[in-house]
């Protein structure tokens, strides 16, 4: 899979709301910040993706290494490990809180389903507390929102660290 560009959105489909879009993000942003594995895994769609890479923000995934780069598969296992309490990266669990702004909505991108997600941009800051320290961790990350029913899951989503490109510290949580 290589990065999909701008150039192949089209324009943003009517039926997003951007008030709805805003609570859904700042929700995702809340349960993981909470620890809420149960709500936060239950946002996304089966053929969900969810990518932090290394090294810049347009590397070819299946040629680079990423940090995190899992399907939805994998993204249950790696709740699974979570729950589990062993993960002593994160024993215990870190404080987290972060915010989310510029919010952007780029435009639409066709899905496998033949459906349109919406695709939107936002800029982030998370302040983890842990024994050790504190640390701060900003980017930019991108989502594709699709529309199910009544509700918004989230498809996709691309979290491209400011500083990436340096050695990144044990990154234990959900980012």
């Amino acid at each position: 899979m290589t990065a999909a560009t701008s150039t192949d959105l089209i324009p943003v489909p009517e039926e997003f709301d951007r008030y709805e879009v805003e609570q859904f993000l700042f929700r995702e942003a809340r349960y993981a910040d909470e620890n809420d594995y149960d709500a936060w895994e239950a946002l996304w769609t089966d053929d969900a993706l969810y990518w932090v890479p290394a090294g810049g923000a347009d590397i070819d995934p299946n040629r680079q290494m990423s940090i995190i780069f899992d399907n939805r598969s994998r993204i249950s296992t790696r709740l699974k490990q979570v729950r589990t309490g062993r993960r002593y990266a994160q024993a215990p669990p870190s404080n987290l809180r972060r915010l989310i702004t510029n919010i952007e909505f780029l435009g639409g991108r066709p899905n496998a389903g033949g459906g349109v997600d919406l695709e939107i941009g936002a800029n982030f800051l998370v302040l983890e507390s842990r024994a050790r320290g504190n640390e701060i961790w900003g980017g930019r990350t991108t989502y594709r929102l699709r529309r199910e029913g009544d509700r918004l899951r989230l498809a996709y989503k691309k979290v491209v660290l400011v500083d990436n490109d340096k050695p990144v510290p044990t990154l234990g949580f959900l980012i």
